[in-house]
């Protein structure tokens, strides 16, 4: 496979190759009378980027490719009109578009009419992306400017090559204007991966494999960690000196957090075909993903109590939303493989607007136009798993747990002592047996890792309309997402 340094057009070849190429002889003219610009266009063989129709492990896409040997892959007319044609292609014909950017900004010697191009490519960018189609982008090095300002940041997922230089000021600009140097904390493909800017950063030979999984036409298989190689969620033990009946409340939270329970994420390894993560590096607590699940695409999100705290923070639940998004947007059904302890209270993560993520995942949840399927795999801890839980199809394991608060919480509200918490755990009606009698859950599922797998697998094939499934799967009826809580709320009206 092509090296890190490779030029472009190697790159391509190595790819894909185009099927047909468009819009070849196009060509500007010298809007400014730029001193030498002219001259400049004449000895030019091609602009500073080539769209065309390409197949990508049988899958047929659009691609728009860079190349920064071009006038250092500046965005003037030519370019811009060919990206906005590239699209309305793609839209016209239902297909997907890549981007291969090596690329920087507005073109200086066409000015204005270069600068209005980064105008005209988003709003092409937004039409394919509002007729359902899907994008992805290959951040090459460097890219920067104009194109990163424009339809190279309008993609539904954007990979980098590792030691990409990417940024909207290339590093020189940026120091001559700020009169600061650029470190190791921007400017590059390791920090918008830690940013949250970019889904994955990978070395040149393994970004064909991502770009095929993210188009559906190959699996990428998710590993997980097991609990045994990860520092397990620490929850405070108490020691009350009072002896816990068998099978009593207190019993089933603490089998709901066992170390050695599969976390949701351990969970979706058994159940996904195929898994391209959204921003990994943002909030590890809640992975959100493009899946496969029984063949079907699906945007799956999995808690994971062995990162960190195993409490999500703003960043998880914004991810999140941009998971559903993307669902809402390609038709695609939503699995949540619910289990964390809460949202993270903590002083960062309120400033960084907690409350308010959660209610609008509240409220994107409740909007989602495609069915989703949630399963309580380990303890559901208040309005931060419900945020993720208020789903079509709503089910939990037969020692998971879900409260609106945890028992040690209640214990201190209530008495003053944490170590009161198994005294308090039946009081807050948390077990399975508690949820399906109060109408909280759809459905009790047995306490093993395949029973989720079942369960999930038929679910997807009801919500596609997949009439493979079999007689005992749970049906996803679109809508019970709200009738549910409202059937079990009016119960206790008076």
């Amino acid at each position: 496979m092509a090296s890190a340094r490779a030029g472009l057009a190697g790159f391509r070849t190595m790819l894909w190759g185009f099927d047909e190429e468009w819009d070849t002889g196009l060509a500007s003219g010298d809007p400014l009378g730029f001193p030498g610009y002219a001259e400049k266009l004449d000895g030019l063989r091609s602009e500073s980027v080539r769209t065309g129709l390409v197949t990508v492990e049988g899958t047929p896409a659009v691609l728009i490719e860079g190349d920064f040997d071009v006038i250092g892959g500046s965005m003037g007319l030519v370019h811009g009109e060919k990206v906005v044609r590239a699209y309305d292609r793609a839209i016209e014909r239902r297909l997907p578009v890549v981007i291969v950017t090596r690329s920087g900004g507005a073109r200086m010697q066409e000015g204005m009419v270069a600068l209005v191009q980064l105008a005209r490519v988003a709003a092409a960018a937004r039409r394919h992306t509002a007729e359902g189609l899907l994008s992805v982008a290959v951040l090459r090095s460097p890219t920067t400017g104009g194109v990163l300002a424009s339809y190279g940041s309008l993609t539904d997922l954007r990979v980098a090559e590792a030691g990409a230089t990417v940024g909207f000021a290339g590093p020189r600009v940026s120091e001559a204007v700020t009169g600061q140097a650029v470190g190791e904390t921007s400017h590059h493909a390791e920090s918008a991966l830690a940013a949250g800017l970019v889904d994955a950063v990978l070395d040149p030979a393994e970004i064909p494999g991502w770009v095929a999984a993210v188009l559906g036409s190959i699996d990428r298989p998710l590993v997980a960690r097991s609990a045994g190689v990860v520092e397990p969620l620490t929850v405070a033990e108490v020691d009350t000196g009072v002896e816990e009946p068998a099978g009593g409340a207190w019993a089933e939270v603490r089998a709901a957090r066992d170390p050695n329970r599969p976390s949701g994420m351990q969970l979706a390894a058994m159940l996904v075909s195929s898994w391209v993560e959204l921003s990994p590096a943002t909030d590890p607590t809640l992975r959100t993903a493009l899946a496969t699940v029984a063949g079907h695409r699906v945007v799956v999100v999995a808690s994971d109590r062995h990162a960190g705290t195993g409490r999500p923070g703003p960043d998880a639940y914004r991810l999140v939303r941009r998971g559903l998004f993307l669902a809402g947007r390609l038709g695609l059904p939503v699995v949540t493989l619910v289990d964390m302890p809460g949202a993270e209270p903590g002083a960062e993560s309120e400033n960084g607007g907690i409350a308010g993520e959660m209610a609008r995942t509240f409220a994107d949840m409740a909007d989602l136009p495609t069915p989703s399927i949630s399963v309580c795999v380990g303890e559901g801890g208040s309005g931060g798993a419900l945020a993720l839980a208020a789903a079509d199809l709503f089910v939990i394991q037969e020692h998971a747990i879900f409260s609106v608060i945890g028992p040690e919480g209640a214990a201190v509200i209530l008495e003053r002592d944490a170590g009161a918490a198994p005294r308090v755990a039946p009081l807050l009606r948390l077990t399975s047996g508690d949820l399906a009698e109060l109408g909280i859950v759809d459905g009790v599922i047995a306490d093993d890792p395949h029973s989720v797998v079942a369960v999930v697998e038929g679910a997807v094939r009801s919500a596609v309309g997949d009439g493979t499934q079999s007689g005992e799967a749970l049906d996803v009826v679109q809508g019970r997402r709200r009738t549910r809580f409202d059937e079990a709320s009016r119960r206790w009206l008076v």
